[in-house]
């Protein structure tokens, strides 16, 4: 540890553009401070005008005050003023000032977890005012915040928070170790966090809930799990979580349970239909033509007679094309790309059709699909289906219904080994406890809960 210096903070900053340094009284006290990180009025009214009129023998009375915080340390001062603290060197003596005025934005309604009922404000990108309103819905004492640090240039702060008595302190520490043992530059999203805490990074599937809305965070609190919360970063992370969980949707907690628990099970149903139902129609036109009903087998027979591909070629063809879409829609702004959604679906299928390239069943078939996976309400687990959808197509076009039987059991197995802070990926199912079901998979009613 070093002894804090006035000169040395001056060479550490060097000549950055935000930099200010002030003198008063003959350089008796002199302060340093970012101009992009402080508020400029509570600077004045609260720094600046005392300084002006204060004598150095009333130093000590003045910093008597809780906004005054003695440092010693040289690099817990260039800490402190990268926070948005004012620097005040007076004497031997170094003190950190707190007024902070950082940019930030509006709490506001999410866009990506839209709900009917229920909250409509969301987490930001500043960790003060996402702890407001975690703290504002859990007025406990019971809830406890771990701050820790990441990343050797950018000191992201990341808080750990659970509700001591309800989560497992050995998760609890078992977390903190993990982040603390992360050696990297720079932690910018809680995205990258995640990739550097995940058991499985090689898995497609995502083993770390994510979300926007503070309910949704206070309601795995409750439950007993532990959040994280990343410095400028919108998404908390939520450990230990299950591939049930990537299935809840807000509005499950705010409508009648049998309504919620009939709309789950619609998700589940969705999961299959999006995973299976092209492949199943790539393995019964290339290798079962006998599971065809007499009645659709013909009009099937009449679709594909002008086709020049394979099924399998022709499934391939139509997915891609629809994960083209989807992300041209997403990456435009949002009337253009729901433009080019509606529009380039509808032309491109018409005009496909008609070419000979692809057959209106498949064009149905494939747009079931699709519209399958939007039900899944979380994006990671969304897009994690998508791209193992197509494993179960290539496989279908290889060995027909053998191979997606196959796939679907290396998929189960695969899911069955995965652990996310030694708690199992499809817990209540492997290892079975049938009474956890309502608590796991599907939804408790709500007067059972304690």
């Amino acid at each position: 540890m070093t002894e804090a210096n006035y000169e040395k903070t001056l060479a550490e900053f060097g000549d950055s553009f935000d930099l200010v340094h002030r003198s008063f009284h003959q350089d008796k006290f002199r302060i340093v401070y970012l101009n992009s990180l402080v508020d400029s009025q509570s600077l004045e009214w609260e720094i600046l005008s005392p300084l002006r009129e204060m004598s150095f023998n009333h130093l000590e009375q003045a910093t008597d005050q809780s906004l005054f915080k003695r440092i010693n340390d040289q690099e817990e001062v260039i800490k402190g003023i990268l926070d948005g603290n004012v620097a005040m060197f007076a004497g031997a003596y170094t003190y950190l000032i707190n007024v902070p005025g950082f940019e930030e934005r509006a709490i506001s309604q999410s866009e990506r977890e839209t709900v009917i009922n229920g909250p409509h404000d969301s987490f930001n990108e500043v960790l003060q005012t996402n702890v407001s309103l975690i703290r504002r819905r859990i007025r406990s004492p019971r809830l406890k915040m771990i701050s820790l640090s990441v990343g050797d240039i950018s000191k992201t702060r990341v808080l750990v928070i659970y509700i001591e008595g309800t989560a497992k302190m050995s998760i609890v520490n078992q977390l903190k170790e993990r982040i603390q043992a992360i050696k990297v530059d720079s932690i910018t999203d809680s995205n990258f966090l995640i990739q550097k805490l995940d058991e499985h990074q090689n898995s497609p599937f995502p083993q770390f809930y994510t979300t926007e809305r503070p309910d949704i965070a206070v309601s795995k609190l409750y439950a007993g799990k532990i959040i994280g919360l990343v410095d400028d970063s919108p998404n908390i992370i939520c450990t230990p979580s299950s591939f049930f969980d990537f299935f809840e949707s807000p509005d499950d907690l705010y409508q009648r349970w049998t309504i919620g628990v009939a709309v789950k099970l619609l998700r589940y149903l969705a999961l299959f239909v999006t995973l299976i139902l092209t492949a199943f129609y790539v393995s019964i036109c290339t290798y079962h033509y006998e599971m065809i009903p007499q009645s659709l087998l013909q009009s099937l027979m009449q679709s594909r007679s002008r086709v020049p591909f394979p099924p399998f070629i022709e499934a391939l063809f139509l997915e891609i094309v629809i994960e083209l879409l989807r992300e041209a829609g997403a990456r435009l702004p949002t009337k253009i790309g729901q433009t080019i959604g509606i529009v380039g679906g509808i032309v491109i299928g018409q005009a496909a059709v008609q070419a000979g390239i692809t057959s209106n069943i498949l064009i149905i078939v494939v747009s079931v699909s699709a519209i399958a996976s939007f039900i899944v309400p979380s994006y990671g687990m969304s897009a994690s289906i998508r791209l193992v959808r197509f494993l179960f197509i290539i496989m279908a076009g290889f060995l027909g219904n053998i191979g997606i039987f196959f796939t679907l059991g290396i998929v189960i197995i695969h899911l069955m080994g995965l652990t996310n802070f030694s708690s199992p990926y499809i817990k209540a199912i492997s290892p079975a406890f049938f009474k956890s079901w309502m608590d796991n998979i599907i939804i408790k009613p709500f007067y059972r809960n304690k």
